[in-house]
């Protein structure tokens, strides 16, 4: 009895019969990524029938065909938009190369320039405020100029005066003096904004030329409009008249009246904005007195028997 074989039997036996025939290939039409590009031709790619497992894909031993496969399914992809393929080099692992615009210069470049441009900003700012600083205590310097110390020389009491002869440190017969006597002044910071130091030179008092007492004003402190009456004290002790004392013929018992002559420097300093901004004056001071050696009571001295410079 014969059997008819049916499609399934003759497919599902084809692989075990050695005398089956090669089996066909089949072909997938599938179209390409140039047909959006406006190029009408399609492609054709070979979709063999694998008869064994050993011939799949999947196998280790094809790796480098559907690496082969994969590389030209995304060569594609690189295509030039005209529609025409562009013969592109390829790298080591068979990439197409890409064209890379590099950018003229660096960024180190745009940050120094940026840095340096800070640092003028800051320099300028600085100079600014420096100027603007100058011209300020400028203005404050000039408007603290008028404010001068008033100075007035009071009174002169002498407690001690002695004439008499003497030789000086080498031997020389001379006329010796002895004086003390002390001095009062008056002094008015008429200054609104700023205090003042006050401080003078030696204050002397002078006879022929030759200094007979000498002494000095204490450096102190005076605040902004303020009065303050010092007192000096002035000495000198056997002090060699020389040539001078033959002119001199006052002596202890008879008394006489003596020309003087006082001389010093008040020197003021105003700190008007701390140590940044000062005004100095110096008034130098001279007054004639008549010195009467019977009487004890204190010397006024006329203003205007004084000069102030």
């Amino acid at each position: 009895m014969i059997h008819t074989k049916s499609e399934s039997d003759i497919t599902s036996l084809a692989p075990s019969s050695p005398r089956s025939p090669k089996q066909p290939v089949y072909y997938v039409q599938s179209p390409s990524r140039d047909s959006h590009d406006g190029d009408k031709s399609s492609s054709m790619h070979a979709t063999p029938i694998y008869n064994s497992p050993m011939e799949s894909p999947s196998h280790p031993s094809y790796g480098r065909h559907s690496r082969a496969s994969s590389a030209s399914r995304f060569s594609g992809m690189f295509r030039s938009s005209s529609g025409r393929k562009g013969n592109r080099k390829r790298n080591d692992k068979g990439w197409p190369e890409c064209n890379v615009i590099q950018e003229e210069g660096s960024y180190d470049d745009l940050e120094g320039e940026r840095g340096f441009s800070r640092r003028c900003q800051v320099l300028i700012a600085l100079l600014v405020f420096i100027l603007l600083f100058t011209v300020f205590s400028l203005i404050i310097w000039g408007a603290s100029r008028p404010y001068k110390a008033e100075i007035v020389v009071k009174t002169l009491a002498v407690s001690n005066f002695n004439l008499g002869a003497g030789s000086d440190y080498t031997g020389v017969p001379t006329k010796m003096v002895t004086m003390n006597c002390s001095l009062k002044i008056g002094i008015y910071n008429p200054a609104t904004l700023f205090g003042i130091h006050v401080s003078s030179t030696p204050i002397n008092v002078i006879y022929a030329e030759i200094p007979m007492a000498t002494g000095q004003l204490k450096k102190y402190y005076q605040p902004r409009k303020s009065h303050r009456t010092v007192s000096v004290i002035l000495q000198g002790t056997k002090v060699p008249l020389y040539g001078a004392g033959a002119s001199l013929t006052v002596s202890d018992n008879a008394g006489g009246k003596v020309p003087l002559r006082i001389e010093f420097e008040i020197r003021s300093r105003g700190d008007v904005v701390g140590k940044l901004v000062r005004t100095k004056h110096h008034r130098y001071i001279s007054c004639a007195i008549v010195m009467d050696t019977t009487k004890t009571k204190p010397i006024k001295i006329s203003q205007n028997s004084c000069t102030y410079d």
